[in-house]
């Protein structure tokens, strides 16, 4: 619905950030309310206010990878039970991985927004919703497996269904999920603490349609939206018309491990218009490679929002100017009964493949590959200190790529996970048994240019007991590639117990038996390089050198310079 009322550019600015703080508030009731490390700690989690057509009001700083389909839940769920299904008080849950959702992991909760409308009359204005990683959902193996080839296996998995009803919360099916998942006390939670979440953001849209009034929000939001829409459509003119490819691999599936997954990508700019097309990608896999069409859009939202937007927060009026075909069936378009719990793999390779097919077009805008994926480690067993169960995952920070004008960034979160943060060494020594021996920059792993790709990291656990250990590591076979004659960046690798006997390289596994004592170093790629390395100031290699972003071996090898001269 829009609105024929004018507002003034003043109270536009105003309602923008209101809105905005608003999404801020409902992230930090969430943080400050959960359970589980991997959402207080990592952040592993999004919110957002939508408005009573599913279109984005405001957003929190959160996963960028969740941003771009959190309305697809409150519309899946209109589109199956009507507009008449929505009520006051009522809060919906939902995961189903080919209905908006991401992996089963990952719990969208929401609920829409009521305000008073005359006698014994209230109107639907909006929605809230939020979306956290809970750490088991009741797969076959604790956390996630690494090996599943079936959504069966992956855990509980709900349609849309409603967790509250009239402000009371339904004991049925927060007892299936209890008896469904193998932490049900930090489980559950963390559920409600999504709950108090949407109930702030209920509370905050509510405030600012009793501040401005309803039909001054809507002129509001139809001039934000025009605004961002008019400064994208402004930038694709820009691009010169015409098709941009480009293609990458992933490594393997996860199950057939000497099988890489080939991604391809076709960019179309005519006018303002741009169209991204992946139908020419693999067929769903095997492994939990796969994702639904609406994690695909999402990945190419996010591809295009850093060419295109990336300082404009994200609302309903972006991507008005771009379309996107995902072949049904496809790796990135799966259908049921596909395994997704590593969706994301390819979904970061799909971000970085934007930039590499528009870069000879927008050079000044691209940069070279980032190290591409979360890297995961998944550990899980008893704690001897307490008797009981854990699992603890986390994603690894790696290198970013370089672009005109910088060198990437050193030790960032992978381009899907956005303000996700990697566990700190405090809180996994003091909460799970196990000690981080190393933490640390990995010189020489970013790919040499004029500027320099970002680094990698080394990060050494030393198990303190018995435990599975399941690993998610990627783009060993591609790494991060360089643009304009930058160069390719080094990939991941990971090591059991380095230098002893039993020495063993990894990558991807399930379930992994460690002994107290043995060690995991995991050492995460760089980011591409950018513009030939001959052209770096020889004075900037020397300081890469000093501050340890460089061996004097990398020094030599890769820039030519004796930095020991």
């Amino acid at each position: 619905m829009s609105t024929s009322s004018t507002v003034d550019p003043v109270t536009v600015e105003i309602i923008r950030n209101a809105l905005n703080a608003a999404a801020d508030d409902m992230n930090a009731t969430l943080i400050r309310s959960a359970y589980t490390p991997i959402i207080y700690e990592g952040g592993d989690c999004v919110v957002a206010l939508l408005d009573a057509e599913h279109q984005v009001l405001g957003q929190s700083a959160g996963l960028p990878i969740f941003l771009g389909n959190l309305e697809t839940c409150t519309r899946a769920t209109e589109e199956r039970f009507g507009r008449a299904v929505w009520h006051p008080g009522d809060v919906w849950i939902l995961n189903d991985s080919y209905l908006g959702g991401t992996h089963l992991n990952d719990i969208t909760i929401f609920g829409p927004v009521f305000v008073e409308a005359g006698t014994d009359a209230e109107q639907l204005v909006g929605f809230t919703a939020s979306r956290a990683h809970w750490i088991d959902v009741g797969s076959k193996d604790p956390g996630g497996s690494m090996d599943s080839t079936s959504i069966f296996q992956e855990g509980l998995r709900l349609g849309p269904q409603r967790l509250v009803v009239g402000g009371v919360e339904q004991e049925g099916l927060v007892d299936i999920i209890a008896t469904n998942v193998r932490f049900p006390y930090p489980t559950l939670g963390d559920m409600r603490a999504m709950v108090a979440c949407i109930t702030m953001g209920e509370k905050r849209l509510q405030e600012v349609v009793e501040r401005f009034g309803l039909d001054v929000l809507l002129a509001a939001r139809d001039e934000i939206f025009r605004q961002t829409e008019a400064l994208e459509r402004a930038v694709i003119a820009a691009i010169p018309d015409g098709v941009y490819s480009a293609e990458g691999v992933l490594d393997n599936d996860g199950v057939t491990l000497d099988a890489p997954v080939p991604i391809r990508l076709d960019v179309t700019v005519r006018g303002e218009t741009i169209d991204f097309d992946v139908t020419r990608s693999a067929d769903q896999q095997t492994g939990p490679v796969n994702c639904g069409v609406a994690q695909a859009v999402s990945a190419l939202r996010v591809g295009y929002k850093l060419l295109v937007s990336p300082d404009l927060p994200g609302n309903g009026g972006s991507f008005r100017t771009m379309t996107a075909q995902v072949r049904e069936g496809s790796v990135l378009g799966a259908v049921a009964p596909a395994a997704c719990q590593w969706y994301f793999s390819h979904l970061g390779l799909l971000i970085d493949l934007v930039a590499k097919a528009l870069a000879p077009a927008v050079p000044d805008r691209v940069a070279g590959a980032s190290f591409g994926d979360s890297m995961i480690v998944l550990t899980a067993g008893n704690d001897p200190r307490t008797g009981r169960d854990y699992v603890t995952l986390e994603a690894t920070v790696g290198g970013w790529g370089a672009w005109e004008g910088s060198d990437g960034e050193t030790a960032l979160i992978n381009n899907v996970n956005g303000s996700l943060k990697d566990l700190p060494v405090e809180v996994l020594e003091t909460r799970y048994p196990m000690r981080i021996s190393e933490y640390r920059v990995r010189p020489d792993s970013g790919g040499a240019g004029r500027f320099r790709g970002g680094d990698g990291v080394v990060r050494e656990y030393e198990m303190l007991t018995d435990c599975t250990v399941s690993l998610w590591f990627e783009r060993s076979q591609q790494p991060a590639w360089g643009l304009f004659g930058g160069q390719d960046a080094v990939g991941p690798d990971v090591v059991v117990n380095p230098g002893r006997p039993d020495e063993r390289r990894v990558l991807k596994v399930n379930g992994m038996r460690l002994s107290a004592g043995d060690v995991l170093r995991c050492s995460t790629g760089g980011g591409g390089g950018y513009g030939p390395a001959a052209e770096r100031d020889p004075a900037r290699v020397r300081e890469n050198v000093l501050d340890g972003h460089l061996t004097p071996a990398g020094a030599r090898d890769q820039f030519g310079l004796d930095t020991t001269a």
